[in-house]
């Protein structure tokens, strides 16, 4: 005699009040977002996971993706037909996520990816050509080449710089005056050169101060470098016409390199600002070494 198997019954449906549990990347990944495209980034593994790095990673990108998403919606037409360059891109995470997210769904406007190692540069556009993202382009150019080179247009609207090391991000703030974008959206990585200087001179003038304290150990030097570097540059954004706003990019948990320095062009270059730079680089020495970088030959004298 067979024996009888059983039924296949069907799942219950959920009791009432209950919800049915959530896609578990529902609260990892943005409505909108194309998995297969994590997938090829590997951001997420081929089972469609993520690990804890790649969680790190995902939640930088899409942190600084909500800001440049507001920038982009502020220019005409919505963004419509916008430009955007993305300096030190590496495997360009974020310029992908920015195109998929934002571009995608637009008639016009181009995403360029600067980058200087060459295999990133190919895998990079082999990987938009297999997605169809036609409007992204990857230039094999170091920061400070791409502001004289003809695979750029003449004008750019948003220059993104993520922790593009040490003086790349002022190459970056330069190619951004050169192209004169709308907006600077920049993550400073590594900034060293400024810890060399306080180490080289020890910055005379206030060597016999209490404030020489703020250098002694070269992991502060390392720190106060970091630190005026960053304030430099937003003196000199601002004497160029830009208003500057400083902020956290994600906890601190998540990033060492956390500083997001974002700046909108208004056209009003503040004397005062500029005052300020030249002090500044006075106070610490550094005139020579970083003057013509910051424009200190069209800084005024204070009086």
């Amino acid at each position: 005699m067979k024996q009888q198997q059983p039924r296949a019954t069907k799942a219950a449906p959920p009791a009432p009040g209950k919800s049915v549990p959530a896609h578990p990347l529902a609260e990892e990944v943005r409505p909108g977002q194309s998995v297969e495209l994590l997938k090829e980034l590997h951001i997420l593994t081929r089972e469609g996971k993520l690990n804890q790095d790649s969680r790190r990673k995902l939640k930088q990108v899409y942190h600084l993706y909500q800001f440049i998403e507001k920038l982009l919606l502020e220019l005409p037409q919505g963004g419509e037909g916008a430009t955007l360059a993305d300096h030190g891109a590496g495997k360009s995470y974020l310029g992908f996520i920015i195109y998929d997210l934002f571009f995608k769904s637009l008639q016009g406007g181009h995403i360029y990816g600067i980058e200087t190692r060459q295999e990133l540069v190919q895998k990079s556009r082999e990987l938009a050509a297999r997605l169809g993202f036609d409007r992204m382009s990857f230039l094999n150019l170091s920061v400070a080449e791409s502001a004289d080179s003809e695979a750029l247009p003449d004008q750019i609207d948003v220059v993104t710089a993520l922790h593009a090391c040490d003086t790349a991000t002022d190459d970056a703030i330069a190619f951004g005056l050169k192209k004169q974008a709308r907006y600077l959206v920049l993550v400073p990585c590594c900034q060293a050169e400024i810890a060399r200087c306080l180490n080289a001179n020890k910055v005379l003038s206030m060597r016999r101060t209490p404030l020489a304290e703020l250098w002694r150990h070269p992991l502060h030097t390392r720190e106060i470098g970091s630190q005026i570097t960053n304030v430099l540059r937003c003196l000199f954004l601002e004497a160029s016409g830009y208003q500057v706003t400083v902020t956290e990019l994600v906890g601190w948990e998540h990033s060492m390199k956390n500083e997001l320095i974002i700046a909108r062009h208004t056209g009003q270059k503040k004397r005062s600002s500029a005052e300020r730079l030249r002090a500044l680089l006075q106070e610490f020495g550094l005139e020579q070494a970083l003057g013509a970088r910051f424009g200190l030959e069209l800084v005024p004298q204070a009086t």
